[in-house]
């Protein structure tokens, strides 16, 4: 006994040492059946131990017992007392007997063994037996019994959870302690029959009565663990590691895993006692309280996939699954550098941002809410509501965080009279890493980007004060540099949120053998400032469309009719002083234009119909979700991963601009050139209608179509008409260009502030009839006439350089000029007219000329409806709605626009 004493204390200071530094490290992964004849699997440090002298392993491998031939001394410890017998060993194998009969010692059944003075008989159960707790049979006295007391009869005082103890007294030790049938019976023993009896069982009874009660500081439970860690050995740890040391220094090094492979978890179970019920996979929705399919349970385990399962679940139905709590401890199972099978304990935090990090954690506890007994319906049941498994990437070289980390999160739920009652429960496993340096080089794209669009934005006031006349800063100046500044910066926060998406989905989606990037994780602080700069993108950009739309539906046009009448004479009896030209090819001019003032390089619907088709027939949208999947079709069976706003994101701007552009491609290089190229050809009916259009976009600054006919009439027959084309297809005629042998007929221009006051002072009569109204309608309609012919005359005077103090110069803009889109030489003393070889600078004032505008921003409203509504379909219908919704006001502010500065009447406009 002496000897065995010592070999129990020597493994004792063993086991502690190598408790104390295994803690939060990695171990080999053993079974209880792998441990040597000599050894038992201890269920506290996971590991064979070794077994005292004359004592093998058990069947089952948890403990120790004694080799034939040895009586035992068994108080709950898995290493027992072992002494050599020289007669029979009785059935309990607890007394040394000597048999009546030769060597027979069995007892028939109903029978029990009585030793009497060292002579064993069979008789009926004695008297002073203890009565089983099931209380059916009678059982040999239990041997704490013995050690407490020396008798079968424990004192009330003394007994405890069926076990007797010599100095039951634990008083000083404070604490709550639930109203709970389990707690009340059984505390105090679990922490006695640990700590005086170094039971296994005992202890890990206790260490799960500390999870129950959330790991509570001010806690009975708690405070009695703490009490037991300075005497017991089979205490399992409780906390995971010392705070000093940061998680992910005890994580392993190395550990690498491809796309989509299984992450394997190893799960050590116990049950509500603290025995220990063996080793399982996490697969086959272990952890998980929804119900589904096995394939898409699993899916939670294959590296790279983002899961989240949520359901409701009837209490009852988890009392049912779970009849009495089950406690879990994660390990990751992986192979070491000398290829052995080792597990590395994953934290557990019991919430959100809890300091107190732990190893074991339960599912669903009914036991803890019984409070008359273990028969009786629990009062409350506590459920884990909330798994979430954290993947803190790069897993091969861990920082401080850990690579692996469960967080639980419970909820109490009240069924006192509502047995109906549902439980919400979730389930998910997400992926992070450590975004700071991608956040600052976002940073610093924001700012080199965002000042070079403060200089744009100034270089755009400029060259527009300039334009407008303006010699010194003013209030406008100041709106339309904030107007500019909001453009550009629209166009940089597109930049980088486009740039952000791609590189994205090429970074993570693109990763194949060593799987080491993450995706910002939702709701964290770079997709956070991605949605801030997206939002921002397409509020400024909204903000420059609507600039773009006022500006364009105020511009002043006018239209100038060169035709002069064969015939000067009047017919007689008429009353207008005006020549007898036809007015009808002003308005066949004045609705040419009126209808490709909403033409565009691409059709918007088509652009829809395409985008729907690539994103949601063909399927390109379920490349966005949070895995490493990259098919279209993933199939109804498996498991779809939760999207990944920087992913969708990205993949939908990126087939809007690319069918976009592809669009606008054919347009400009095909269909233009082949089928119908509608700019172009208003200029070639200004030329055939003998009809000139002047725009004023700025106060001094527009664009001028030269529509003289070199035919000098228009006003002709058909087969007239048909002899002056063939002319022209015959180089029989002079060019139509503005200037001598020249055939540019597109310029923009500056004027002169002497011919914009003259062109004012043309307009002022009609501008104060219209305001004070004198004269009524008749007085209006000849004001108007009066107007219109004055306009006409002096600006076909003035292209005709009639006018020696407002004349102009035709000049080519320098390629910095053209490249800046800025005017170097103010116009003083001329006004210049500046060539356009490409026929469609006029095409600003369109929406032709503005589709960059109208692009970005159809793409950045498609991607925000899409983004708000994870619908692509209904992002598709909203953005056709409001396209045309645009396009309406667009087209019909303009019209009237027109109508007042071309001075056509709206009848005339259809």
């Amino acid at each position: 006994m002496a000897s065995n004493s010592v070999v129990l204390v020597l493994f004792l200071l063993f086991s502690v040492c190598r408790f104390v530094q295994s803690a939060g490290t990695s171990i080999l992964f053993m079974q209880p059946q792998s441990c040597g004849m000599t050894e038992f699997f201890n269920s506290a440090s996971l590991q064979c131990s070794a077994c005292g002298a004359n004592q093998i392993r058990s069947s089952d491998g948890l403990q120790c017992v004694c080799k034939d031939g040895y009586t035992v001394t068994d108080v709950g410890s898995p290493i027992v007392e072992c002494a050599a017998c020289t007669g029979t060993v009785s059935q309990d194998k607890r007394r040394c007997l000597k048999c009546t009969s030769g060597n027979v010692c069995t007892c028939t059944a109903g029978q029990t063994q009585v030793d009497s003075l060292g002579t064993v008989s069979c008789v009926t159960c004695p008297s002073n037996s203890v009565v089983n707790l099931d209380g059916a049979t009678c059982v040999q006295c239990q041997e704490t019994f013995y050690t407490a007391i020396g008798t079968c009869h424990c004192p009330t005082a003394q007994l405890m959870g069926g076990l007797c103890f010599k100095e039951p007294s634990i008083t000083e030790v404070l604490g709550t302690v639930p109203h709970s049938f389990w707690f009340q019976t059984y505390l105090d023993a679990s922490y006695l029959a640990c700590t005086a009896y170094n039971n296994l069982t005992a202890c890990q009874l206790l260490t799960n009565m500390v999870i129950l009660s959330f790991n509570a500081l001010d806690s009975r439970a708690y405070n009695l663990y703490k009490k037991a860690l300075a005497t017991s050995v089979y205490l399992p740890r409780l906390v995971y590691n010392n705070p000093l040391v940061p998680l992910g220094q005890t994580a392993p090094r190395g550990l690498s895993l491809q796309r989509n492979a299984k992450i394997n978890f190893k799960i050590a179970k116990y049950d509500a006692s603290g025995h220990f019920s063996g080793w399982q996979d996490v697969t086959g929705g272990t952890l998980q309280l929804c119900s589904d399919t096995q394939k898409k349970l699993d899916a939670a385990y294959l590296f790279g996939t983002s899961y989240s399962q949520s359901c409701s679940v009837q209490i009852l139905e988890l009392l049912k699954q779970f009849p009495e709590p089950v406690f879990y401890e994660l390990f990751l199972q992986y192979s070491d550098s000398q290829g052995n099978e080792s597990l590395w304990p994953v934290p557990v935090m019991s919430s959100p941002g809890s300091s107190q990090v732990q190893q074991r954690f339960f599912l669903v506890d009914g036991l803890t809410g019984r409070q008359d007994n273990l028969n009786s319906q629990p009062q409350y049941v506590t459920y884990a509501s909330k798994l979430v498994l954290s993947v803190y990437q790069p897993i091969s070289s861990p920082g401080n965080e850990p690579p692996f980390k469960l967080t639980v999160q419970y909820t109490t739920v009240d069924i006192n009279g509502q047995p109906n009652s549902q439980a919400q429960v979730a389930f998910a496993v997400t992926y992070s890493m450590n975004q700071d340096s991608k956040r600052t080089n976002t940073f610093i794209a924001l700012a080199v980007l965002g000042g070079l669009s403060i200089f744009l934005a100034m270089l755009e006031t400029s060259s527009w004060s300039h334009r407008a006349g303006q010699q010194f800063i003013n209030c406008t100046t100041i709106i339309k540099y904030l107007a500019f500044l909001t453009g550009n910066v629209a166009n940089t926060l597109f930049l980088i949120t486009i740039g952000t998406g791609i590189y994205w989905l090429v970074a993570f989606k693109g990763q194949h053998t060593a799987v080491d990037v993450a995706l910002p994780s939702p709701g964290g602080s770079l997709e956070t400032d991605f949605l801030i700069y997206l939002s921002l993108a397409f509020a400024f950009k909204a903000l420059q469309l609507i600039h773009m739309l006022v500006v364009q539906m105020t511009i002043s046009i006018f239209l100038i009719d060169w035709e002069r009448p064969k015939n000067t004479k009047h017919h007689a009896g008429s009353s207008s002083s005006a020549p007898s030209v036809s007015a009808w090819r002003t308005f066949f001019v004045a609705n040419e234009w009126n209808e490709i003032q909403t033409t565009r390089k691409l059709n918007p619907l088509l652009q829809l119909f395409a985008v729907l088709l690539i994103l949601e027939v063909i399927g390109v949208i379920n490349i966005a979700a949070r895995d490493l999947n990259l098919a279209v079709q993933p199939g109804a069976d498996n498991y779809q991963a939760p999207w990944s706003t920087i992913l969708r994101y990205g993949i939908t701007a990126s087939v809007w601009l690319a069918v976009g552009i592809a669009q606008i491609l054919f347009f400009v290089v095909i269909y233009e050139r082949l089928v119908e190229d509608k700019i172009r050809q208003f200029v070639d009916l200004c030329s055939m209608s003998n009809v000139s259009v002047f725009i004023l976009l700025h106060q001094c600054y527009g664009f001028y179509i030269h529509g003289r006919s070199v035919h000098g009439h228009a006003d002709v027959s058909m087969e007239t008409m048909q002899t002056n084309l063939q002319k022209e297809k015959d180089n029989l005629c002079a060019l139509r260009g503005l200037e001598p042998s020249s055939e540019i007929q597109t310029f923009d221009f500056l004027l002169t502030q002497k011919l914009r006051d003259q062109l004012d002072k043309i307009v002022r009569p009609l501008s104060k009839t219209t305001m004070n109204g004198r004269g009524g309608s008749q007085g209006l309609l000849d004001q108007k006439t009066k107007t219109y012919y004055t306009m006409n005359r002096f600006l076909s005077s003035f292209l005709e350089h009639v006018h020696e103090d407002m004349d102009y110069m035709v000049k080519d803009k320098l390629f910095l000029e053209k490249i800046m889109n800025y005017e170097f030489q103010q116009p003083f003393e001329r006004s210049m007219f500046y060539n356009d070889p490409d026929g469609i600078v006029f095409s600003n004032v369109l929406y032709y000329g503005n589709e960059l505008v109208l692009l970005l921003f159809d793409t950045l409203l498609f991607c925000i409806i899409d983004l708000g509504t994870q619908n692509i379909v209904l992002a598709t219908i909203l953005t056709y709605l409001v396209q045309q919704l645009l396009e309406m006001l667009r087209y019909y502010i303009a019209r009237n626009n027109l109508t007042k500065k071309t001075l056509v009447d709206q009848c005339f406009l259809i």
